[in-house]
């Protein structure tokens, strides 16, 4: 894709501080961080959702060795992994490590949420399963 930001990082017309990559992915740190480490993971190729990418298993294995990378080195209490896709129209995981106090609260909150009735969840249930 010729306007595609993540394409041109791995074109390499666009620097980036790459953290890791092999044939198939690249991962490199946000420039706009929520959070100490947040990193971006993201298919060589050019692909909109992270679902389309076809060999999705090795996608994310390559996903975790970063995170397990990030785990070691800066301690967080955890890592989120997002795959949101809003921004940018190439798949693309966010990484996001978590520390104690790091205000990140967002989606939690409960103004987010919806409360749907027992009867509603089982009707989205029976008609993702059916």
């Amino acid at each position: 894709m010729d306007n595609c930001i993540f394409c041109k990082i791995v074109a390499g017309e666009i620097p980036c501080q790459k953290i890791a990559e092999n044939e198939d992915f690249l991962a490199f740190l946000d420039n706009q961080p929520f959070t100490h480490g947040h990193t971006l993971v993201i298919p060589k190729k050019h692909f909109r959702w992270t679902y389309d990418v076809p060999n999705f298993g090795q996608y994310w294995e390559f996903t975790k060795q970063i995170s397990q990378t990030i785990q070691n080195k800066f301690n967080p209490e955890f890592i989120n992994f997002l795959t949101m896709g809003n921004e940018v129209p190439h798949a693309h995981i966010h990484l996001i490590p978590r520390y104690k106090d790091d205000s990140l609260t967002g989606l939690y909150k409960e103004e987010f949420r919806t409360h749907p009735s027992s009867e509603q969840l089982q009707q989205i249930a029976d008609s993702i399963n059916s």
